[in-house]
């Protein structure tokens, strides 16, 4: 499908979007798109398992006719269980061939709706009622797993639930050791049905709803924003899917023949559309590495030897993945089959570029996307100059604007080149507003832009920077913690007046959650205890903070609101000053805003010695907060 011009500056894009996208004739659905494929070329492999990540396994592969359907079974057997248009069927899974029959057959025959398996069971549950789910896909009880026990705990409190359907990866492992585990292991509560055997009595061969999927129909909820205990469902539609699929692969270029390593999660847009649907509509193969993913320890140490035992042509990935794959010797290594590889969900140190492109000889491709986007919004053109640190240039069909707005979010005017400003984005890509309309107030500006709550500047080439956040969100190796979730917990501790948490620079992760806490008058408590507390009444592990500060007041704004820039700023430098302290004990470190950066730590040194200098260079690289060393005469 992919005909346009392989992509190299803004004037390319531009060209291409000189063909309306109504008039690429693309698919109607994310099911038409996929039997497109398959009718193209159905003996091409699809999509690949495997179980362990060892890089000796022999996968599991199936065929687009194949995997077409068992996305056609998956969708007659949700429709057989009462699944409609407009409905939604949750899915609580790891990255199995089951869960991509889930998304697409549930996408076929309602909405799916999906879910992070890695939540508390409340905030599961609350996500099941926000969908207004009647249908449940999970695991099956297997050793080593919890998901069936989270499903368990919060059967009760689920009564809309007319079905759960479970996986059993039992039927993944080979013999004898299915047969074997299957022989000690309780038979499934009633009610539960098995996942493989029921879509196995269905047709693979026509949708029994005989459904006419149209372009605006909804076809997915995924949850954004934090779990707050308010999760925010973004509804996507089909046309939204497939245009995303569509301009992704306009910078990709799957094609027949490569191969998608997908390691992020699916209940994520990057896993399904990156590493799914766009290597789908280029007739390209997902392999899935391990249910697990990149959280497989065996996967990451064998990596290099999956992309050479498999010819994997493109990962995707954020910023700790390639720390962690820094540390994995290379050489040795036919590396040969991979073309690039994409890094986003958090800002990538520029200096962690260069190191892993230098070790790995592999292209470094940043971009930016967010759920409300579909996905994608920005990348460093492949074939064009990629400039490290920019998330690059929009993605064609993805409208890309830097907008300057009053104290109130209000719309003023339009940024000027380089003038940071509210990164904001519209298009085809993008959704029309969140499932509770409570959740859409002031997520709008100028007409129909939606402001992505990110601070960036536009170049004069059209390349664009991130600077910081005007939402509060701390990303941790990509995945958003809302800081409200800290500080409520804080907050019932009985000797703290304020709590406010930011982010920390880290080498690994990009940001750490850490707490700023103002105590009662009179009242007394440890940061060792703070952090006790905190541990004990967050309900998600990575939103715990490393660190709880103790200070007199929490900086505020004149109208009496908390003034986080400050505390960004502070954690910065204490950040900073740490790493610098054992090169020398004068250094000093003062973080600031900046016109062109959004924020900068100045740091300011004893001497003009150049070695000094260079270590201090060294010391912060893998950090991704720039800094600019000031020698004193």
């Amino acid at each position: 499908m992919t005909t346009a011009p392989l992509i190299r500056t803004l004037q390319d894009i531009e060209q291409i979007e000189k063909t309306p996208l109504a008039a690429r004739e693309l698919p109607a659905s994310t099911y038409e798109l996929i039997r497109r494929s398959a009718a193209a070329q159905p003996d091409a492999p699809a999509l690949s398992f495997i179980l362990q990540g060892t890089g000796d396994e022999t996968p599991l592969r199936l065929s687009y006719a194949e995997l077409l359907g068992k996305i056609t079974q998956t969708a007659n057997a949700f429709h057989r269980l009462g699944l409609r248009p407009g409905k939604a069927v949750s899915f609580l899974l790891p990255n199995l061939p089951q869960t991509h029959f889930t998304i697409w057959g549930g996408e076929a025959a309602g909405i799916v709706n999906a879910i992070n398996p890695l939540l508390e069971p409340a905030h599961i549950a609350e996500l099941i009622h926000a969908a207004d789910s009647e249908l449940l896909v999970t695991l099956a009880p297997f050793p080593g797993t919890d998901l069936w026990d989270k499903v368990s705990a919060m059967r009760d409190h689920l009564p809309e639930l007319k079905a759960i359907l479970c996986v059993d990866l039992a039927n993944l492992l080979p013999e004898p050791q299915r047969s074997a585990l299957k022989a000690q292991r309780a038979p499934l509560p009633d009610g539960v049905l098995d996942f493989d055997e029921t879509i196995a009595t269905c047709p693979a061969d026509h949708l029994e709803s005989g459904r006419n999927i149209l372009p605006e129909d909804i076809a997915s909820y995924f949850h954004t924003g934090g779990t707050t205990g308010t999760p925010k469902l973004a509804p996507h539609s089909h046309a939204n899917e497939v245009a995303m699929a569509y301009s992704m692969n306009l910078v990709t270029r799957f094609a027949p023949g490569d191969v998608t390593l997908c390691g992020l999660p699916l209940f994520h847009v990057n896993g399904v559309v990156v590493t799914g649907l766009t290597a789908f509509i280029g007739g390209a193969e997902v392999l899935l590495a391990t249910p697990q993913g990149y959280r497989n320890t065996s996967l990451i140490g064998n990596f290099w030897k999956v992309i050479e035992r498999y010819r994997v042509s493109f990962f995707s990935g954020v910023p700790t993945i390639y720390a962690g794959l820094l540390q994995v010797p290379s050489e040795g290594y036919d590396l040969s089959s991979l073309k690039y590889a994409l890094c986003g969900a958090a800002p990538m140190p520029v200096e962690l570029i260069r190191q892993f492109e230098a070790k790995t000889g592999l292209t470094l491709i940043e971009g930016y996307g967010l759920t409300e986007g579909t996905c994608g919004s920005c990348a460093n053109p492949p074939a064009g100059e990629r400039r490290p640190g920019s998330i690059g240039l929009r993605m064609p069909y993805c409208d890309v604007s830097i907008k300057v707005l009053d104290e109130q979010g209000r719309y003023l005017r339009d940024a000027a080149p380089n003038e940071i400003g509210n990164l904001c984005i519209r298009g085809a890509t993008v959704f029309k507003g969140y499932l509770q309309a409570s959740k859409n107030a002031d997520i709008w500006v100028d007409g129909d832009w939606f402001n992505t709550g990110d601070l960036g500047r536009k170049d004069e080439d059209g390349y664009i920077w991130l600077t910081g956040r005007s939402k509060d969100l701390i990303i941790r190796g990509g995945h958003n913690i809302d800081p409200q979730m800290i500080e409520e917990a804080l907050h019932k501790h009985p000797a703290v007046a304020l709590a406010a948490a930011v982010g920390k620079p880290d080498e690994k992760a990009g940001e750490l959650p850490v707490v700023y806490v103002q105590l009662k008058p009179g009242a007394q408590a440890s940061e060792a205890e703070l952090l006790e507390h905190a541990a004990a009444h967050i309900p998600e592990r990575a939103a715990v903070p490393k660190d709880a500060w103790i200070i007199d007041a929490i900086p505020v704004t004149a109208v009496g609101k908390t003034f986080k820039p400050a505390l960004r700023f502070d954690a910065i430098a204490r950040v900073y000053q740490s790493a610098l302290r054992e090169l020398h004990p004068d250094i000093r470190v003062e973080v600031s805003s900046d016109d062109q950066l959004g924020q900068l730590a100045q740091v300011y040194l004893p001497s003009q010695d150049q070695t000094l200098i260079a270590a201090v260079g060294q010391r912060l690289a893998g950090y991704a907060v720039a800094h600019r060393i000031n020698p004193q005469a």
